[in-house]
């Protein structure tokens, strides 16, 4: 079980994540609508992970995402996974960068309509995995397209998938090829863009996003 502090200002939504949230056993702790509120509940609740919307009252801009900085810098491992209806790189660089880049997530909140995806991203970010939309990693992608050119298109392929956070075995589904096919292109990609890291998962997303943020 999770203790969760969710900060989300559309009652509506708030409501339905805490009774997704609670109906898989997790128990969401306070659910707020201000980035103060929710920096308030952090610190009467001390939560397993928070769980917070980008854009919030009064200006509606980053003051979520803000709040979410602020509690990581005085918590430096303290899970955040954030949720946005708009993919805001700089945004998603800062966090990515907040601490050592681990127990945290972007996800677009079109994912929250896949309710075992998302509830098994609350719980990866929650164990230290870092956890990023799809269309974030595009993003990332498309700024970083001169370095990526010496890459195939289907190497490409393999990296963005593997940015997500994908297995091997994920990959090679999503693909329709082997798992030693996706082996033998990981390493063509270490080599084209001269990275060297072990195979454990979250270390490969890690050092994949912090290629592509430059």
């Amino acid at each position: 079980m999770l203790r969760i502090v969710l900060a989300e200002d559309s009652v509506l939504l708030r409501e339905g994540l805490v009774g997704l949230m609670e109906r898989f056993g997790h128990q969401v702790l306070a659910g707020v609508g201000t980035a103060d509120e929710l920096t308030a509940a952090v610190a009467e609740h001390e939560p397993d992970i928070v769980v917070t919307d980008v854009r919030m009252p009064p200006g509606f801009s980053d003051e979520g995402l803000r709040a979410a900085l602020r509690l990581r810098e005085k918590n430096p491992q303290l899970p955040i996974l954030v949720l946005s209806q708009y993919v805001q790189r700089a945004y998603a660089e800062e966090l990515l960068d907040s601490s050592d880049g681990t127990h945290v997530g972007y996800l677009l909140k079109e994912r929250v309509g896949n309710v075992e995806e998302f509830v098994e991203a609350l719980q990866r970010v929650a164990a230290g995995a870092t956890v990023v939309d799809p269309e974030v990693v595009r993003q990332l992608l498309r700024h970083r397209r001169d370095p990526l050119a010496k890459l195939t298109p289907r190497e490409q392929e393999v990296l963005a998938l593997m940015a997500e956070g994908q297995s091997n075995a994920s990959v090679a589904a999503s693909l329709h090829v082997s798992e030693g096919t996706v082996s033998k292109h990981f390493g063509s990609i270490l080599t084209k863009l001269d990275l060297s890291l072990s195979d454990a998962t979250n270390r490969r997303v890690l050092a994949v996003l912090a290629y592509l943020r430059g």
